[in-house]
């Protein structure tokens, strides 16, 4: 597979009968799956080349940077917080991103402002943002796609609230942006409503892009810019695996598409119902979460989808492994390898020497990490289970670019190759109906 340009490299090569027996697909079965996934590349080229899909136009773009620069300057100014209110693909693009910096559960630093994303509603959480941070000099970025999410609705007039009982409701428009789609034939969605109510500034989201496929757009680089991350690598980063797709290669050679294939013939012919991703580096977890909303809210419809399942190793490896060696065969594993030889602190060999733990001396951290990201990929493999690898050279701004793009096609692909649209949600819609319903009736 030709993978050399992209800023990873996949290898199947452990899915196959050849390699690991009978818990294996056939070549044959895969060539009949890449002969499907021919028809979703050409429906691919088109909708790039007629501009019906928007998100494939992302890549290429540059012109939305000076806004994204100018709506994070004036959050940054004589701030000490930032809040980014969202859910879902509102907020998990921006977790993965944020990861790069060394994020994890809490804030972010740059430039002296702290940047917390407090993806999911939690009352308890909720009242430690309000309670931490000066009310005075924290601002608030609101993201949502429709501009009726209840979750992030209620998170800003919650933050509204606050700002008024502390006296702050004259400068109430200083304190946050929204970023929503455009008004529709003149009229804006209750969120842009309320912005525009307040004198807030705006920023359009694409309403041609998905809120879990919106992380190449300002929904995931405005959040990058904050943090200081280079969001030009991130779009050139994508840019790359889509190429494989517009050169015109035949789905074998396309990475999302040989992935695609693999998951669907995985499948329907192994029963294979369970899509376990296993990352092993920390600054992946968010990335993972991501996959498993964009997998299963696209795919799983009219009883087809797999189950996405997140894993990160070492620690599951411990937790885990048990079962994937000696438990169903119904998972189709993918296994995210980063360069970690030599990195990390070193335990020194005249410390390790007389213990039972001689043999750790002269190596580091990363050493281990590395040798036990390769026993698992191979033991798995040994043990008749299906395993695909992503070797990431780099953990940075191209890497994961490319990492999106890759999984937002390979997730069209596959919802192409099973016939469900991959694009809508409608059982979601039906929960957010009946939430609603409870909440007026005093359930809630």
């Amino acid at each position: 597979m030709a993978d050399t340009d992209l800023p990873y490299r996949q290898s199947l090569d452990n899915c196959f009968a050849e390699a690991i027996g009978g818990g294996g697909l056939s070549r044959e079965s895969y060539g009949k799956a890449l002969a499907r996934a021919e028809e979703a590349l050409s429906w691919l080229r088109k909708a790039h080349e007629s501009g019906d899909l928007p998100l494939l136009l992302v890549p290429a773009r540059r012109d939305d940077f000076a806004r994204i620069e100018e709506v994070a300057e004036g959050l940054r100014n004589d701030t000490t917080d930032i809040f980014i209110f969202g859910i879902g693909g509102s907020a998990l693009g921006a977790q993965a991103l944020a990861q790069l910096t060394g994020w994890g559960t809490q804030a972010n630093i740059q430039k002296g402002v702290r940047i917390h994303i407090p993806d999911n509603l939690d009352a308890a959480t909720m009242d430690a943002v309000f309670s931490n941070a000066d009310l005075r000099t924290t601002r608030f970025l609101v993201v949502s796609k429709s501009g009726g999410t209840v979750e992030p609705a209620i998170q800003t007039l919650s933050a509204m609230s606050a700002i008024a009982e502390a006296g702050g409701a004259k400068y109430m428009k200083h304190h946050f942006a929204v970023l929503t789609e455009p008004a529709k034939n003149g009229k804006p969605n209750p969120l842009r409503a309320l912005a525009e109510a307040q004198g807030f500034p705006t920023l359009e989201h694409d309403p041609g892009v998905g809120g879990r496929y919106a992380v190449l757009t300002n929904v995931g680089l405005l959040p990058a810019y904050l943090m200081g991350l280079d969001i030009e690598a991130v779009r050139e980063g994508a840019a790359s695996v889509l190429a494989q797709v517009l050169d015109g290669r035949p789905a074998g050679d396309v990475a999302p598409a040989a992935g695609a294939a693999l998951s669907v013939a995985m499948a329907e012919e192994k029963g294979a119902s369970m899509s376990v991703v296993l990352a092993y580096a920390d600054r992946l977890e968010r990335f993972l979460a991501w996959y498993c909303q964009l997998w299963a809210e696209s795919l799983g419809k009219d009883g087809k989808g797999t189950t996405p399942v997140k894993a990160l190793g070492p620690v599951d490896q411990h937790s885990q492994l048990q079962l994937w060696l000696a438990g169903p065969k119904d998972k189709l594993f993918t296994i995210f390898m980063t360069e970690a030889k030599g990195k990390g602190p070193k335990a020194l060999p005249d410390i390790a020497a007389g213990t039972a733990f001689a043999f750790l001396g002269g190596h580091s951290v990363g050493d281990l990490v590395e040798a036990e990201q390769r026993a698992t990929a191979d033991t798995l493999a040994k043990n008749g289970r299906p395993v695909r690898t992503f070797t990431l050279s780099a953990l940075d701004e191209r890497t994961l670019g490319g990492l999106f793009m890759h999984f937002m096609l390979e997730t069209i692909v596959a919802g192409r190759m099973l016939g469900v649209d991959p694009f809508d949600q409608p059982a979601v819609e039906e929960g957010k109906i009946l939430a609603r319903k409870y909440l007026a009736e005093g359930k809630g």
